[in-house]
């Protein structure tokens, strides 16, 4: 018997014999590269094709209860880590609206109107986040906050705020490979831009290729170098100030005082809420992360927390400064030939005013980062979205196709295909091209954000409704339901005051009505498009309301013993110290 299990080990080891492991065993697997990689791009075994959403005798019903239980058991692949949502969180959207949007803003209203339309645009971003921080760690589900919107509101609308979403994502990753070539024309204009085109748009398809472990370490990196980047010109501002730099004029409150701290009143400041608003945008990706975040109960909360940090820190402090060491009425801040031209941007000026030399490429080098970073989340924030609307049945089921890597490989296809309308320019017509592509993405992070607020006040009220308690909750919002009413409140005053903006903008006295109607509809043709979106499809399927006694309050939780998980977690705060409870609820 010994000598027959000799043999048999005998004949496995050298390869020759039966090659069958025994039962409870494995035998190595030796496979190529070559073939790995093929491999990784078939459909993942755990799921299947989204089928038709036909039920019901006209074959036109919505099946709401399949489409929470698609994306809740979404196969995307869970490889984000705490610190990949942290600096998502605090870096996501440090973009060109900061650093170069800002500057028009200071011209269009001056330092005060800047600063004060910054900070309440800030707030209601604060209540926003946290919104979505509450429903997305109690439901960690593809397509986030558009699939709130189909689980709490409305189908209908919660289709519209999809396709809203992803058509945003989709225009700007062309609009921000553009703007990165732009960049380089800061020192270099004599080669073509399309060459710059190609090589940015290969390094962007590249990240994502590595499926959302290279998007978060991307981003992670990127995030870093803003952060950085910000924090030291927020020094560097207050030694300009105080008359530190090379040319030693102290400035002080002197634009403050001349030209004034206010630009055009009350439409000034109005025009300077609309682009705060746009500044902000790309703060919900932490909420679209979480549904690929290893342990989103653990990781988003301090995520979440620290976006009022970024506010305050970032954006409010430096743009004090800027207002401080700008002044509104320097004809360069207007001088940009896109939103990510640094001879336009307020740090460049300022940097080049100080007398202070070499800097601005520094400064050019973070800018360029930053429109990448925002490249790269168009395509995760694209391809995701895309994604989670055919798993629901709201696009195409080719869409859902999610490979063994956990990667929505289709919509990322779909995603760079459209991001080689870049090579526009090259062409004589890349400015009224891309006016138009930038006026599709305009408003849609506002309709984003209230989409938000409304469904986490919905939330609430059916989570009360239904006899659960704000106890069995993971993770609670701070600024609460009156927070999400405020939240909602703002972004329905960004959308009036955008339309008057559009409908009688600063000098419109002076244009003629074609120049009007088409002004009006580069700023607001995202609002018509929301509604060609909804309207069809509330008539078609005849999708109802979502009343608070049938939500849908338990598809999509992944931790089926949370209250047990939720009392051990309180008894460890409790035994903490009173400096511990104060940092964690603030961090």
């Amino acid at each position: 018997m010994a000598t027959n299990e000799k043999i048999v080990a005998e004949d496995l080891h050298s390869g020759e014999g039966s090659p069958t492991p025994a039962y409870g065993e494995s035998a190595p697997a030796h496979r190529t590269w070559k073939t790995r990689a093929i491999d990784s791009f078939r459909r993942d075994p755990n799921t299947s094709s989204t089928p038709r959403q036909a039920i019901g005798a006209d074959g036109k019903a919505f099946d709401l209860e399949g489409a929470a239980q698609r994306t809740a058991e979404s196969p995307l692949s869970r490889k984000l880590k705490g610190r990949h949502l942290q600096m998502i969180a605090i870096g996501g959207s440090i973009g060109t609206g900061l650093f170069v949007g800002s500057g028009k803003a200071l011209s269009s209203g001056g330092p005060a109107s800047l600063l004060i339309a910054f900070a309440l645009i800030g707030m209601m971003l604060y209540c926003t986040v946290h919104a979505l921080g509450e429903m997305a760690v109690l439901f960690p589900v593809a397509g986030s906050f558009s699939a709130y919107s189909t689980r709490f509101l409305d189908p209908a609308w919660g289709f519209a705020m999809g396709w809203n979403y992803a058509m945003q994502w989709l225009v700007v990753l062309p609009l921000e490979i553009v703007a990165a070539s732009i960049t380089v024309n800061y020192w270099n204009r004599e080669i073509n831009n399309a060459a710059w085109v190609t090589l940015f748009l290969l390094l962007i398809l590249s990240i994502n290729m590595f499926g959302v472990r290279g998007y978060g370490e991307a981003e992670f990196v990127f995030a870093i170098i803003k952060v950085i980047a910000v924090i030291g010109f927020i020094i560097l501002g207050i030694v300009i100030n105080v008359g530190g730099a090379p040319n030693g004029e102290y400035l002080g409150g002197r634009y403050w005082r001349t030209p004034g701290a206010f630009v055009s009143g009350f439409k000034g400041l109005c025009s300077v809420f609309v682009t705060a608003a746009f500044a902000f945008a790309g703060t919900e990706l932490v909420g679209l992360a979480a549904a690929e975040t290893a342990n989103p109960r653990k990781s988003l909360p301090t995520a979440v927390k620290q976006v009022f940090w970024r506010i305050t820190l970032f954006y409010l402090v430096s743009l004090t400064l800027i207002g401080l060491v700008v002044s509104s009425d320097n004809p360069r801040l207007l001088g940009g030939q896109s939103s990510a031209d640094a001879t336009a941007s307020p740090f460049v000026i300022a940097i080049n005013d100080a007398g202070i030399k070499g800097l601005d490429s520094v400064m050019n080098v973070v800018i360029m980062i930053a429109v990448l970073s925002v490249g790269n989340s168009s395509v995760y924030g694209s391809s995701r979205t895309l994604a989670a609307l055919a798993e629901q049945g709201q696009a195409p089921r080719i869409l859902a196709y999610i490979d063994r890597k956990g990667r929505p490989i289709v919509a990322i296809a779909l995603a760079s295909a459209i991001g080689f309308l870049s090579y526009i320019a090259a062409t004589p017509k890349q400015g009224e091209a891309f006016t138009w592509m930038l006026a599709l993405s305009g408003l849609s992070s506002i309709f984003t954000w209230g989409s938000i607020c409304l469904a986490h006040v919905r939330f609430r009220q059916g989570w009360k409704r239904q006899g659960h308690t704000l106890d069995e909750l993971a993770f609670r919002s701070q600024p609460g339901v009156i927070g999400s009413w405020l939240g909602f409140g703002f972004n329905v005053l960004v959308l009036v005051a955008q339309f008057w903006i559009g409908f009688a903008p600063v000098g419109y006295a002076e244009e003629t009505t074609a120049d009007l109607v088409k002004g009006f509809f580069e700023v607001y043709l995202a609002f018509p498009i929301v509604i060609l979106f909804y309207v069809p499809y509330k008539l078609w399927y005849r999708t109802p309301f979502i009343r608070s006694a049938d939500m849908d309050l338990q598809t999509g939780i992944r931790e089926l013993n949370l209250a047990e998980l939720l009392a051990e977690e309180r008894a460890e705060r409790a035994s903490w110290p009173a400096w511990k409870r104060w940092y964690k609820v603030v961090c």
